[in-house]
């Protein structure tokens, strides 16, 4: 293990970069690298996996409940310890200067999962395959650092009332702020990536979304008087947000739970404020400048999760301004999570919206680096979902609140949103409810196929056109207008070039009939 120490223990030179780099209340103190490796070859050149352990400290009296109880050091200091992984190019003069953050979700990476999936084999949380390699093609550099109590991060603790110890959560913030102002920033022989960052953004998907949203709306997006992340990139959040502000007695943390069918009541996660635009508001109150910002939502979310309330707040229906500083995109037809192994009812949904992630995280970044405007915000038309077995209804403690769905044609596919060609032309209704609704199910989506042909349609009394109704030539037909949805799309921005490309083959190489399970 290659340890790589700061603070008092280092030298009198790397001790006067790292002050002169760091906040004096809070700061990583040491280094631990694990293990190296070589990751794969990429446009950007070779890539290398490191994984370690970053060590910090923090001044007690900083606004974290219950911090100032916690146990201290030799320097009356708070100190934290997490892992931390880092996909970097061995040779940093490669990297495109951004630094991209990903928060892991209950412990499992997802910084792979949400840019590198291929197309047949979407990736779940916890994968570190090469995949499409987008990201090492573009020149990132990737850090998956830990903030979750029993998921790798090591929080300070105190005696509780019952002597039994307590965990103070809120340091996961810190936890996220300090080692990516640290990558960013450090200029000491000890950063892996000293002199190669020149802007950073943060991604984070559904529990480490709403991460995001939290750690900005308290503060934690600060680094003495420095900006700590110019951008964020948030997945499938909802209109939720993380209640780790205070301690606990774990051993799990307080992030696991979320408001569901099951237990629709959960307390938390729902609670004011619920919009993007309310959050920025805080921040600039403070006189902080807030990130850029790129919000993606999935149908699924509007269903099972409130994503409805992310757009207007806990009173009524009326749909709050957005900030200049964010865009918001809905992908229609798509579900929240991928469950290849599941006792779902339904057939799952499968669209792979990967796409849109690869899209607009280059759109994120010019928008940080070079202030190029991305796509107006595209959005689902909502109508109310009242008494809608299908949808999570707004819990009882926002009596105001009205969770509503998306609109839906004929078909029951929703309406407006970025629409991916497999929605534009499709084989079935994307992303219905699933069953059952216990459990995990309803964030996975059901796809229901079309019938092939009319007779076989009018025989389950099913009104939606069949395919030999809807595609007349046949496979023909359907390849040369899923090429058209791939052009258009890509002329709106929200398909890149080899996206496109991949679409179209796999349209051209379907087997016709197409097959009524999925």
């Amino acid at each position: 293990m290659k340890s790589i120490v700061f603070g008092a223990a280092a030298s009198a030179a790397a001790a006067l970069l790292l002050a002169a780099s760091m906040p004096v209340a809070a700061e990583v103190t040491r280094l631990d690298i694990a293990s190296k490796a070589a990751y794969g070859t990429f446009r950007a050149g070779e890539y290398v996996l490191w994984k370690g352990t970053v060590h910090g400290e923090l001044a007690p009296t900083e606004a974290i409940p219950d911090l100032d109880k916690a146990g201290r050091n030799a320097r009356g200091k708070v100190e934290y310890a997490a892992s931390i992984l880092l996909v970097m190019p061995a040779d940093l003069s490669k990297a495109n200067g951004t630094l991209l953050v990903d928060i892991p979700n209950r412990g499992r990476v997802y910084g792979v999962a949400l840019y590198n999936g291929p197309r047949d084999e979407p990736f779940e949380s916890g994968r570190l395959d090469q995949g499409t390699g987008f990201l090492q093609d573009q020149g990132f550099a990737l850090a998956e650092v830990s903030w979750e109590l029993g998921k790798g991060a090591e929080l300070p603790s105190f005696a509780g009332p019952d002597g039994k110890p307590r965990y103070v959560e809120g340091v996961g913030f810190a936890i996220a702020r300090d080692a990516a102002d640290f990558l960013a920033r450090n200029a000491s022989d000890g950063n892996p990536l000293r002199g190669a960052v020149k802007h950073t953004i943060a991604s984070g998907k559904s529990q480490s979304g709403r991460f995001l949203k939290t750690l900005l709306l308290n503060g934690f997006n600060r680094a003495g008087d420095r900006r700590v992340f110019d951008g964020m990139h948030i997945f499938v959040s909802g209109s939720g947000l993380l209640p780790i502000l205070q301690s606990s007695p774990g051993p799990e943390s307080s992030a696991n739970g979320t408001p569901n069918f099951g237990n629709p009541q959960l307390r938390g996660i729902h609670e004011s404020p619920l919009t993007i635009g309310e959050i920025v508001a805080r921040v600039a109150a403070r006189g902080e400048t807030p990130p850029r910002i790129i919000m993606l939502s999935s149908t699924s979310d509007f269903l099972s999760i409130r994503a409805s309330l992310g757009r207007t707040g806990e009173n009524g229906i009326e749909e709050l301004p957005i900030p200049s500083n964010v865009r918001m995109y809905d992908i229609a037809g798509a579900s929240h999570a991928v469950l290849l192994n599941s006792d779902c009812k339904l057939p799952r949904e499968r669209l792979d919206w990967m796409p849109v992630s690869r899209a607009t995280l280059l759109h994120l970044q010019r928008w940080v680096v070079s202030d190029t405007t991305p796509p107006p915000h595209r959005l689902m038309p909502l109508e109310s979902a009242q008494n809608d077995p299908d949808v999570l209804a707004a819990p009882s403690h926002l009596p105001k609140a009205v969770v509503q769905r998306p609109k839906r044609d004929p078909d029951g596919n929703v309406m407006g949103g970025v629409r991916l060609p497999d929605v534009a032309v499709p084989l079935g209704t994307h992303a219905a409810q699933q069953e059952p609704k216990s459990g995990s199910c309803p964030l996975a989506g059901a796809f229901l196929p079309f019938a092939l042909t009319k007779e076989t349609r009018e025989a389950q009394n099913d009104k939606r056109p069949s395919l030999a109704e809807r595609y007349p030539s046949g496979r023909d037909d359907y390849v040369n207008r899923i090429r058209i949805a791939a052009r258009a799309l890509q002329a709106e921005g929200f398909l890149l070039d080899d996206d496109a490309a991949v679409i179209i083959a796999s349209a051209a190489a379907l087997k016709w009939p197409v097959p009524t399970t999925k």
